[in-house]
């Protein structure tokens, strides 16, 4: 490929096949982690098509719930899933945020903050928008290795085709790693960082369970995929078909892994909003 073919994101239904029924899973873990009490006011930043939201409301009892992502077909999809008066989606930049600094008591995001322009903005502005002694917390695939599907998927594809290596997510979103992230967090003025693994399991009925998602030109396997000729997708899905094993009922078993990190804002008043002492 001579350049990189953009991405796209504007099927709520073709994302859910593709990753957000794994997201929901990683979604349960995450908040069940976080473990914050009832009657707090949360803010999701890039929701998609909702599944951490869906999680805050199922598990959490919030007081509210914010939602904002740059899809309009995503934020349509989490407000036909939500059904839930105390939730208000918009879209909206997450790394400008409408909302009033100390807005929210935990705000959160799942799988976004690779796919922004500029991670670091993002993660400030998740810092302003909560209050202090309150929590951020994100997670994003580990697309080294620990996100089978789309490891498999680029393994195989770079093997057809190695000029294309710098597309491989791997390449492309160092973020993805406890070490970068921790920092992210850090330099964003955040206290009491820490970073874990969710792994789920992504069990797929048949191959073409797990081909069909990567023919809906949502995210960047499939956008890649959709730019090559029909040869070369059929020679990529020939070795990747050869590749996975299949039990006896011809299921595959893979895992997804996600990593997570969490900080809290600093109640110092000393401390100003970047996270580092104000000028006296």
């Amino acid at each position: 490929m001579s350049e990189t073919a953009k991405e796209s994101w504007g099927s709520g239904g073709a994302y859910e096949l593709w990753v957000g029924r794994w997201s929901r899973k990683v979604a349960e873990e995450f908040i069940d982690w976080l473990a914050v009490s009832p009657g707090r006011t949360w803010g999701d930043v890039g929701c998609g098509t909702g599944a951490l939201v869906e999680r805050i409301l199922g598990s959490s009892d919030p007081a509210g719930v914010l939602g904002i992502d740059r899809s309009e077909a995503y934020v349509l999809e989490a407000r036909n899933r939500a059904g839930d008066s105390r939730v208000r989606f918009e879209v909206g930049d997450a790394c400008a945020l409408t909302w009033a600094p100390e807005t929210c008591d935990v705000t959160v995001s799942g799988l976004v903050l690779n796919f922004v322009p500029d991670s670091a903005a993002m993660a400030r502005e998740m810092v302003r928008v909560t209050r202090p002694g309150g929590r951020v917390a994100a997670y994003v695939w580990d697309y080294a290795g620990g996100m089978q599907m789309i490891r498999h998927f680029w393994d195989v594809a770079l093997e057809l085709n190695r000029g294309d290596s710098k597309l491989d997510q791997a390449q492309r979103f160092p973020l993805c790693q406890p070490g970068p992230l921790k920092q992210l967090f850090r330099r964003a003025g955040l206290i009491s960082v820490s970073v874990r693994a969710i792994d789920v399991p992504t069990v797929f009925r048949d191959f073409d369970d797990y081909w069909r998602p990567f023919l809906g030109k949502q995210g960047a396997a499939p956008t890649y995929l959709a730019s090559m000729p029909a040869e070369t997708q059929d020679r990529i899905r020939v070795a990747l078909k050869a590749r996975l094993v299949a039990a006896a009922d011809g299921s595959i078993a893979m895992t997804a892994r996600a990593w997570a990190v969490q900080g809290t804002v600093p109640s110092n008043p000393a401390l100003n909003r970047t996270g580092r002492y104000a000028a006296s």
